[in-house]
């Protein structure tokens, strides 16, 4: 008989089926724990769609309005005594508003009842009437049909924003202005139509006037100063730390130190821009120069990071076989590695640029939240940004100004998604894989 005969086979000791035996009757139980961990998972995923999405139902439900204006259509006469040529422009453009109202509602008088008839039309209304003068002087002396913006509250009641059965005291729409609106829809003289002056005007105290034109014209001008400033010299960072820095104590701090930045609350970048652009240089406040300056700063680590990450995902014969073949540490760089890493640049920079574009606390630090009434034409003019219009609005208590709140953040957030799509597009289409 062999010495291995009567032996029994590895495996199949008493201490080894009993280990079997624990392993089998603990798998219910981690499946359990498995199936509950997935659960949990699923419901987290789950939950944050739910939030996301109610979000979205609360924007399109408050905001989607205020692409569209009421409107009445008022049978001007554009008297010869009231406009005279040589002063059309300081010309009492409300008196032909309120005739025109007067002439579609002969009945009402009183003071009160004239104050409320006019508050059906815009006090901005003025404006659109003078320009329509200045454009066409032939009108005077003629009776046209011209539709006008309605004022807020009207605008509001219109759109159901005001219960009708609510006691008068309690909203902003009197019974009387409730019946002449009426008396409107029937005659084919109230319309909700598109808003365009929500997209072609900038602030104004009157809801129905204000448009986000003048915060987009700062955003853009902030946003070019950020991304020349800060693509070149990030890519430029990043290739040196990546390419040429000596490893060492220096660079390792170098390296830390841009990790933290990254991290730092955005309100720190406004405080320092207040200190040095403005303080200390003298650079115009709540200008888009200074806020690009601001967010450079602040967009900076997030493009050196990214661009050492592109650097590093170049695969090291890139390097070997241009060195080779006689390039040189720079041609190597310039000629070969960069090329290949300048899709997850642009990746890095347009994710930077998007952030950028939806900071406000940095640039409340630098004054870009006063009252801009005019379109900024330059990178000096006074200019505020989206996000900031956002906030401006959002503390104003009339209910007019929260539709357009919510619009702005529409629009704001259709920034940000064409944004990250064109850094996912860039990712995709120029992206290597090795």
């Amino acid at each position: 008989m062999s010495k291995t005969q009567g032996h029994p086979r590895a495996g199949g000791t008493p201490e080894n089926g009993r280990t079997i035996a624990v392993v089998r009757a603990s798998l219910p139980r981690r499946y359990r724990s498995e199936r509950r961990f997935r659960l949990l998972g699923l419901a987290a995923v789950v939950l944050s769609l739910g939030f996301l999405a109610l979000m979205f139902a609360s924007l399109i439900v408050n905001g989607v309005s205020a692409f569209r204006q009421t409107e009445i259509r008022l049978p001007v006469h554009f008297d010869p005594e009231v406009l005279h040529a040589e002063a059309l422009a300081q010309a009492d453009y409300g008196q032909l508003i309120r005739a025109a109202l007067g002439r579609l509602f002969p009945d009402v008088e009183g003071r009160r009842e004239r104050r409320e008839l006019a508050a059906l039309v815009s006090s901005a209304a003025v404006y659109d009437l003078r320009d329509l003068v200045m454009r066409d002087p032939g009108v005077i002396g003629q009776t046209r049909e011209v539709w006008l913006k309605a004022g807020a509250d009207i605008d509001m009641a219109v759109k159901g924003h005001f219960r009708r059965d609510l006691p008068e005291a309690e909203r902003r729409v009197s019974d009387r202005q409730f019946a002449w609106l009426d008396r409107l829809a029937a005659e084919g003289r109230l319309e909700k139509r598109f808003n365009r002056t929500f997209f072609t005007a900038g602030d104004s105290r009157e809801p129905e006037q204000a448009g986000i034109w003048g915060a987009v014209s700062g955003s853009f001008f902030t946003l070019a100063v950020t991304l020349m400033l800060s693509f070149p010299i990030g890519v430029a960072a990043a290739v040196y730390l990546e390419e040429f820095a000596r490893k060492g104590r220096i660079t390792d701090l170098i390296e830390v130190n841009i990790n933290n930045l990254a991290a730092v609350p955005s309100i720190v970048f406004g405080l320092l821009g207040l200190a040095v652009f403005l303080n200390f240089l003298h650079l115009p406040r709540s200008a888009p120069l200074v806020g690009g300056l601001v967010l450079t700063l602040m967009t900076l680590p997030t493009i050196i990071i990214a661009g050492r990450s592109a650097l590093k995902s170049v695969p090291p014969s890139i390097r070997e076989a241009a060195l080779g073949v006689g390039a040189s540490r720079m041609q190597t760089v310039l000629h070969h590695v960069l090329p290949l890493a300048l899709p997850g640049m642009l990746t890095g920079t347009i994710i930077g640029m998007a952030r950028a574009l939806g900071e406000s606390a940095p640039l409340l630090m630098i004054g870009m939240v006063a009252f801009i009434v005019e379109i900024p034409k330059s990178f000096t003019d006074p200019a505020t940004v989206l996000p900031v219009q956002i906030y401006l609005w959002a503390d104003s208590p009339e209910r007019a100004f929260v539709e357009r709140t919510s619009a702005a953040i529409l629009v704001l957030l259709a920034f940000l998604v064409v944004m990250n799509a064109g850094a996912i597009w860039l990712r995709k289409r120029f992206e290597r894989r090795w």
